[in-house]
């Protein structure tokens, strides 16, 4: 088989601590060049912007987009016009309606545009996704606080417009949220924390339901310090199932059901690799319709600056 020669454009944090290993780990893919503004990795052709890739580089048959969100989508087209398959971290923009030229433009170039959402490759949301698929679920309360100096350090881009700010880690949440439930879910009501100097909100709070009027609570924050949380508790006629660390572990009364190793990176590129065989595409945009109408619904205070 053919190796997928993939270029990571948007050489940050992200890209070097998950991206890089990935792509390694995956049969059939393989790390052909790099194209960021300010890093490079030795031994790779390296370029300072997309363009300059498309027009300079080695041959390649994918990009993978570790850029900010404000960019991707005129990169996104440019790579699509290329010839090129398409990843996007996530989220996979910063808004919902521009996702569909760019699913238009991968269907007639029979490209695969891959809107990923990582967290749903954890190892414990399949085993809690046909856990609740036989059980009637009662409420559901999502705590998802982070410390954002740690994990965004520097990272103005995600105060800006389009950044989303908490809802940058939420999103993760949400994309587990509807991923293991079995009806859609969305949002009735929310508020949203912005810091005095900030265009995105450090907190936020929402109220999410189906159409059954199942209860949904949902906390974010980007000032929590010591440990973290990443947890999901939902309530069922059955127990109580909890699913924390981002989504590795799922526990049910007290008993764990399923623990591993993180691999939620490699899963995508597995992913990637096959949707590419065949040109598929793979764009699920409910996290960020939620996201979208959060800001749509939600009641903003303003909270003191925020420094870095």
């Amino acid at each position: 088989m053919t190796e997928l020669r993939i270029a990571i454009v948007g050489f940050g944090k992200i890209a070097r601590d998950q991206h890089v290993g990935a792509i390694s780990a995956t049969p059939g893919a393989t790390l052909a060049a790099i194209a960021s503004r300010n890093a490079s990795l030795p031994g790779l052709p390296h370029f300072a912007t997309i363009e300059e890739l498309l027009e300079k580089g080695p041959p390649i048959d994918a990009v993978s987009l570790c850029t900010p969100p404000q960019v991707r989508r005129a990169q996104a087209a440019a790579a699509l016009a290329a010839g090129k398959h398409v990843m996007l971290e996530k989220p996979p923009g910063t808004g919902v309606a521009e996702l569909d030229p760019l699913i238009g433009m991968a269907a007639e170039a029979k490209r695969t545009l891959f809107a990923t959402w990582h967290s749903r490759y954890a190892p414990a949301v399949e085993p809690a996704r046909q856990w609740l698929a036989a059980r009637r679920i009662t409420s559901v309360h999502i705590s998802w606080k982070e410390d954002v100096r740690v994990w965004h350090p520097g990272q103005d881009w995600i105060w800006e417009p389009g950044g989303l700010g908490v809802f940058d880690p939420g999103i993760n949440a949400l994309s587990i949220l509807t991923r293991i439930l079995p009806k859609p879910v969305f949002v009735t009501a929310a508020e949203l924390a912005f810091p005095a100097n900030c265009q995105a909100p450090i907190a936020a709070n929402l109220m999410l339901t189906d159409i059954r009027g199942l209860p949904v609570t949902a906390e974010f924050d980007f000032r929590q310090t010591g440990p973290q949380s990443w947890d999901i508790v939902v309530e069922t006629d059955q127990g109580r199932m909890t699913l924390s660390g981002g989504g590795a572990r799922m526990v049910v009364d007290g008993k764990v059901i399923a623990e591993a190793p993180d691999e939620e990176y490699r899963g995508l590129y597995r992913r990637f690799v096959d949707l590419t065989a065949t040109g598929a595409s793979d764009v699920d945009l409910a996290p960020l319709r939620l996201v979208a109408d959060a800001f749509l619904l939600g009641k903003r205070t303003i909270v003191e600056p925020f420094v870095d």
